[in-house]
């Protein structure tokens, strides 16, 4: 599957995963998005062993005290884990990969949908303060509102597609957009379209009625 996605995160991201330093809603993003992409997975273990090398660095000076056990104690704290391929090749049958279906326990049928407007439907998922999740359901062929952004988004697509001003993206394609960036996604007409989107603030509106509801929607 991972030579299907187009879309991938960045290596600051990545980076800050394997440091534990991302909110908890960034973190499901990641996790997620791993367990289906090799790439992004490689990349992340890399960034893993980097800060396993200088954390053995560390001791051989000296600088610090560790316990034996400190680099496998580290690598516990960071949300989602390693996945193995078992875990990879399982999520090929679900439409929510195995993080995000641990995260809520189950599957599409465990999501308790509520209305947006123009048949969209969201759920917002537990988090930390610090950011959003929530996953979407979009109508095939439906234009959400045209929308800029306050801080970051990102958005990874669990079924059908979507398409914007910048491309097209589809199952495992995340689209990474911040304060620079002001787009009308739109579902492919062919398949509902299903995404995980997370944010560190809201969305920025330029239409009345979208920010009226903003405050009721929580987006």
């Amino acid at each position: 599957m991972s030579n299907e996605i187009k879309y991938h995160l960045n290596d600051a991201i990545l980076m800050a995963y394997a440091a534990g330093s991302l909110p908890e809603a960034f973190n499901l993003m990641v996790a997620s998005h791993l367990s289906l992409c090799d790439t992004c997975r490689a990349q992340a273990e890399s960034f893993d062993a980097l800060g396993g090398e200088v954390l053995e660095a560390m001791a051989d000076d000296a600088a610090v005290a560790l316990r034996p056990d400190s680099l496998e104690a580290t690598l516990a704290l960071i949300a989602g884990g390693p996945v193995d391929a078992a875990e990879t090749n399982e999520t090929a049958c679900s439409v929510l990969p195995k993080p995000l279906r641990d995260y809520v326990g189950g599957d599409l049928d465990t999501i308790r949908w509520k209305p947006v407007g123009m048949g969209v439907k969201q759920a917002i998922l537990p988090t930390s303060k610090e950011a959003s999740a929530r996953l979407l359901f979009i109508p095939a062929g439906t234009a959400m509102p045209d929308h800029g952004h306050h801080g970051t988004e990102m958005t990874m697509v669990l079924k059908g597609a979507f398409q914007d001003e910048d491309d097209y993206f589809a199952r495992g394609d995340v689209e990474i957009a911040d304060s620079d960036m002001h787009h009308t996604p739109v579902a492919d007409i062919h398949e509902d379209c299903i995404c995980l989107a997370v944010a560190d603030a809201p969305l920025q509106f330029d239409r009345l009625i979208p920010k009226i509801a903003q405050r009721f929607l929580r987006i």
